[in-house]
């Protein structure tokens, strides 16, 4: 039998409808890909050359075009630190450091370190804990939050003192520094006190990025508070928002992560949960 002539009018059409749609869908999931659309192969459109019979993809990484589940990607970065990292959480050495930075670079198009400007925590694999809400401006209350208020809110200020100064000022971007905060020893750095000054604006709502070695499950969450004290035998701590997403606030409600320094000195990465590589964002979402 013979086949009807390919419409090329007709499939760029189809493509170009296409493509708006998913771009659309994109969007509407994660408003926050925008910027990096505006800069990236991304932006560009389907087209096709006319005499071609095929359609061409205009500067699409492969890597957009066959999607990646986030649960594949998550098990692909445990499976990956299964390799690299001892058996018990320690100080990482140089090599393994550079190892995990560079995956998790190939998984989620990110840049993160555990060296940052010429600084380091005492240890980038740790275990941590669960930590209450922080108060973000005077007066405020657990249950002004939204979210996981069993979880409390701490009695006073966190090391850096209030988010913003009244509820007026509380701005969203403010909002999501406190939902999805960190907090790191500063306080036992070998350096803190002869450089507090800087060391104090530098760790300040400093992004860092926290993996759960078990399952792959990666956020992207910013520094608010100092400890825990070393006693309690955790490196971090982690609001109910972090925690929650880590599977991390059941039982014990700590476990073993990797924590390093995020590279993004435009403020492009938002804070929450890392479940697509950044550089080559998924062309279709699930709604």
């Amino acid at each position: 039998m013979i086949k009807p002539a390919l419409n090329s009018e007709k499939l760029r059409s189809k493509l170009k409808l296409k493509h708006l749609t998913t771009r659309t869908t994109l969007l509407a999931h994660h408003p926050h890909v925008a910027k990096f659309l505006a800069s990236s192969a991304l932006a560009g459109t389907l087209l096709l050359t006319p005499g071609q019979s095929t359609p061409t993809f205009a500067a699409l990484p492969a890597s957009s075009i066959s999607q990646t589940s986030s649960f594949d990607l998550h098990q692909h970065l445990a499976d990956r630190l299964k390799e690299i990292l001892p058996g018990q959480v320690q100080p990482l050495t140089a090599d393994q450091e550079a190892q995990i930075s560079q995956t998790l670079h190939d998984i989620y198009g990110i840049h993160a370190t555990a060296q940052l400007e010429g600084n380091h925590l005492n240890t980038s694999y740790g275990l941590i804990g669960a930590e209450q809400h922080l108060p973000r401006f005077p007066g405020d209350t657990v249950d002004q939050h939204g979210a996981i208020l069993k979880a409390g809110i701490t009695p006073g200020r966190g090391a850096w003192g209030y988010f913003t100064q009244s509820r007026d000022q509380l701005t969203p971007d403010l909002v999501e520094k406190e939902k999805y905060y960190a907090v790191v020893q500063t306080l036992y750095l070998p350096d803190w006190t002869t450089r507090l000054s800087y060391l104090r604006d530098w760790y300040k709502f400093r992004k860092v990025l926290i993996v759960n070695t078990q399952t792959g499950k990666t956020i992207v969450a910013s520094i608010a508070d100092s400890g825990p004290a070393a006693w309690t035998g955790k490196h971090y701590g982690g609001s109910p928002e972090v925690m929650a997403y880590l599977g991390l606030n059941v039982g014990k409600q700590k476990g073993p992560v990797v924590l390093f320094f995020v590279d993004d000195p435009a403020d492009q990465i938002p804070l929450g949960p890392l479940e697509y590589n950044l550089e080559n964002p998924p062309l279709l979402t699930h709604g």
